[in-house]
């Protein structure tokens, strides 16, 4: 069997490549190289290129999770890495590996079709396999790292391959190492997931369980990840028409002594009890009461139907963008004395 070509003749570059087209938000915004990554050795191949030798490398899969604010003067790796297959099994579970490029809704469909559930509740979020451990997407009551096994990623600057386990991968709320230390040291090549074979429903989120009473279905793995379809399609803005990331800020989660001085203050105040005795706040809820739902600062705005949600309504920078995500913190925090945190990686 021959080797794959991992010399820096297999690997060509783009100059001054445009960015839009790899961005949800639609930000237009240019790179000095990019690269389609279609095989691992390619990222080998650029570890030891000269010819972009102390360039600053820049990772984007689905581009749902950034906020560019100019052009990127490096190199831009587009990761088009395919495939899907039904790794292992054993007792308690079906190990699923699919690589970083593929499309994250197509796959979660795909595991539905092989009769493999337990990720259903996180459909249609935008994005790529690969960035999903990166940000740990969550939604409806699930988060990604509960149906996490492992992942592979090649460093960047050597080329080597490295395997992660969710202790290594240090997951938070939609936070990770790949989020912080590790964004710019390695490229997420593929991710294996632990699909559960006693499954159980997570169908109490409100909103998914009164889109099933509606339809009137019981709570089957199908029956769910319709719901959550439905749900999104309601609420949240499609990409292609609109520009935006999902939800731009984070839940603030708050000390118990706070959320009572807050509910005492805040009758109304929309919460979720945490284990640990602390409580997550709806971030969509407290900037609907400051008043920006549907509100906008030139081409960049809060949408209509979900406060949490920012949107390009054509032609916005990132620049106005993140004045927008400012000016709604700052009037967050002067109400209720709460700091929301963006989602998005901010460059």
């Amino acid at each position: 069997m021959s080797l794959p070509d991992c010399s820096p003749d297999s690997v060509s570059f783009v100059s001054d490549a445009p960015l839009r087209p790899y961005n949800t938000f639609g930000i237009d915004v240019r790179a000095r190289l990019l690269c389609r990554i279609e095989r691992e050795d390619q990222l080998i191949g650029i570890a030891h290129d000269s010819r972009v030798t102390g360039l600053r490398r820049l990772v984007l899969g689905g581009g749902s999770n950034v906020v560019l604010t100019r052009d990127f003067d490096g190199l831009v790796l587009l990761i088009e890495l395919h495939g899907k297959r039904i790794a292992r099994q054993d007792g308690d579970a079906w190990y699923v590996e699919a690589a970083a490029g593929e499309n994250w809704h197509d796959f979660v469909a795909w595991t539905l079709a092989v009769g493999l559930p337990g990720l259903e509740n996180l459909a249609l979020i935008p994005g790529t396999v690969g960035a999903a451990p990166i940000q740990n997407i969550g939604a409806y009551g699930l988060e990604m790292c509960e149906r996490f096994a492992s992942l592979r990623a090649i460093e960047l600057a050597t080329g080597e391959i490295a395997e992660f386990d969710a202790a290594a991968c240090r997951f938070g709320y939609r936070d990770s190492y790949f989020k912080r230390e590790g964004r710019d040291r390695f490229a997420v090549v593929s991710v294996t997931f632990k699909l559960p074979k006693a499954w159980t429903p997570h169908a109490d989120y409100a909103d998914v369980a009164r889109e099933l009473a509606v339809r009137g279905v019981a709570a089957s793995p199908q029956a769910i990840f319709d719901a959550v379809v439905a749900v999104r399609r309601a609420k949240l803005p499609d990409p292609l028409v609109l520009g935006n990331a999902g939800s731009f800020f984070k839940n603030p989660v708050v000390d118990a002594a706070q959320f009572a001085a807050l509910k005492a203050r805040e009758p109304e105040l929309v919460s979720y009890r945490q284990p640990d005795g602390r409580v997550k706040l709806a971030a969509g809820w407290l900037i609907d009461q400051c008043g920006w739902k549907g509100r906008a600062m030139g081409a960049a705005a809060v949408h209509e139907r979900q406060a949490l949600v920012l949107v390009n309504r054509g032609g916005a920078t990132g620049a106005q963008v993140l004045a927008l995500a400012r000016a709604i913190q700052k009037d967050v925090f002067e109400r209720f004395g709460v700091q929301l945190e963006a989602e998005p990686v901010c460059l």
